[in-house]
């Protein structure tokens, strides 16, 4: 984020937008945009941007982007659908720039091709200009690549399939995935708003059954070699002929990125201090929800402001630093806790420090790419975490420590402003007595006098002297989460 201008705040944006100001410069009407059209709005007086197919006058927001001018300025006169995902595909742009709407990308005509060469005459020259060695050759090389193609549609595709069993007061759906030793982490199914949505995820791709029908409740999820098990209780003990009528997306197998987000409304059942500005949320998951978040990945906690849905990206945290290493215990399956930090100006964060216990806050499916799998084979773990970047290394923290049975060593190196600003300074420090392995290291950048420990920001000298092998050959994984300034510092 860049510092923006007196005026310039998200809430002055939204109050902008409902002062019947033309922000489009078309005044009301909405066109259809060539792309030569749109490569002519490439300046910052005059931006425009395509977002999937929908072109939107940018000039205006210029001055509100949280990300600075220049952000916005790689997509201008351009489709910047695939740059606006790498960055925030979880913002809803179309309620933001609903104002801005100059309209939808025209349909590019295909051009007819010129002359008509048949396909026929296209292999007979090939066959006339191409010797027996190569025909040979090339036909084996296209047989192999369709085989390939064949290959992976029966493993993304025919392997992924669901069916549905039932007594007298039970439906049981069997989702058939031949993965052996399923997660739990990589199961999420809701049942409610009568609709049934069992979502499982493979590694970019996930496979989604989702039928609407009233359910009463959800008994049980139990993950066996290769499927998953979703027991239902009838309402009425009556034969059904269906499991319900298919929704969209049903029985499909396609990128996580298409699927799109799904919310479930939480219930806020607590609010703790953590420090003087950050504080633990606790939500409850509806009944008839299986979320588990996965280590090093987060989700989105949408809310409604004076009419405007606003979305923030936050990591679940455990309730607290546990000393006995048992992670399934720490998680009961209803409970998600959020370590959030209250900014006096920010938006969002005051909106949410203004609920009141019993009020719900929409919460997304886990969103990132982060894998356990890279922390099980590191002998050294170093973690380097600025402010509230400390809350995706708690869980990482405790699942290395509970099971990564090679670890030798894990490192946190934790930057704050003051000694007020420690997270949990206490349980961190009882955690390097309790084990060996972990040692902390508190670095601030403006103690008080009294302070003794080490001072600075985060540098090259001072990584150097904090950053090391245990063993000569031993491997390292180092993860890094904070303020982008202290994320791009410290990459480097």
């Amino acid at each position: 984020q860049v510092p923006l201008k007196p005026g310039r705040s998200l809430m002055d944006w939204i109050r902008l937008t409902k002062s019947g100001k033309d922000l489009t410069g078309l005044k009301g009407r909405l066109i259809d945009v060539t792309e030569d059209e749109l490569a002519k709005h490439n300046r910052k007086e005059d931006c425009w941007i395509c977002i999937r197919g929908f072109v939107y006058n940018v000039t205006p927001y210029m001055e509100y982007h949280p990300g600075g001018e220049d952000e916005l300025m790689k997509a201008a006169g351009t489709d910047g659908t695939e740059l606006f995902d790498q960055v925030h595909r979880w913002v809803n742009y179309e309620s933001m720039l609903k104002e801005c709407l100059v309209g939808r990308m025209a349909v590019k005509p295909i051009a007819a091709p010129k002359g008509e060469v048949s396909v026929l005459a296209c292999i007979f020259f090939f066959f006339q200009q191409t010797t027996e060695d190569e025909i040979v050759l090339c036909m084996n090389t296209f047989i192999s690549n369709v085989l390939l193609i064949y290959f992976f549609y029966m493993l993304y595709f025919l392997f992924y399939s669901y069916d549905w069993f039932q007594t007298d007061s039970l439906i049981m759906v069997v989702i058939y995935t031949k993965q052996k030793d399923m997660d739990a982490e990589l199961v999420i199914v809701d049942c409610q708003d009568k609709r049934l949505r069992g979502e499982i995820i493979m590694d970019d791709y996930s496979y989604l059954v989702e039928v609407g029908r009233t359910f009463s409740l959800l008994v049980n999820i139990a993950e066996k070699v290769g499927k998953v098990e979703i027991i239902l209780k009838k309402k009425d003990n009556i034969h059904w002929k269906m499991l319900g009528q298919p929704c969209e997306g049903h029985n499909t197998f396609i990128k996580r990125t298409d699927r799109g987000l799904f919310y479930r409304k939480c219930k806020l059942i607590s609010k703790t201090e953590v420090t003087h500005d950050t504080k633990l949320f606790c939500l409850m998951l509806p009944k008839g929800t299986h979320l588990r978040v996965p280590t090093g990945q987060h989700v989105y906690l949408k809310q409604i402001f004076t009419e405007t849905e606003m979305v923030k990206p936050y990591t679940p945290v455990l309730p607290f630093l546990p000393l006995d290493f048992q992670e399934s215990s720490h998680h009961d399956g209803v409970h998600m806790y959020f370590m959030i930090k209250i900014y006096s100006c920010g938006l969002f964060t005051q909106a949410l420090d203004h609920l009141q216990i019993g009020d719900c806050i929409s919460v997304s499916n886990p969103e990132g790419n982060f894998k356990k799998s890279q922390v099980q084979t590191s002998e050294d773990l170093i973690l380097l975490a600025g402010g509230t970047g400390f809350t995706p290394m708690v869980k990482l923290l405790n699942f290395a420590l509970a099971e990564v049975s090679c670890l030798r060593t894990a490192k946190l190196i934790f930057f704050n402003k003051t000694e007020d600003d420690i997270l949990w300074r206490n349980q961190l420090e009882q955690l390097a007595l309790k084990d060996e392995r972990f040692e902390v290291q508190f670095i601030l950048s403006q103690p008080t006098k009294n302070w003794v420990g080490r001072q600075g920001k985060i540098s090259s000298s001072l990584l150097s002297e904090f950053v090391k092998r245990s063993r000569k050959d031993s491997k390292v994984l180092i993860c890094i989460c904070g303020p982008t300034s202290f994320t791009e510092q410290g990459v480097q």
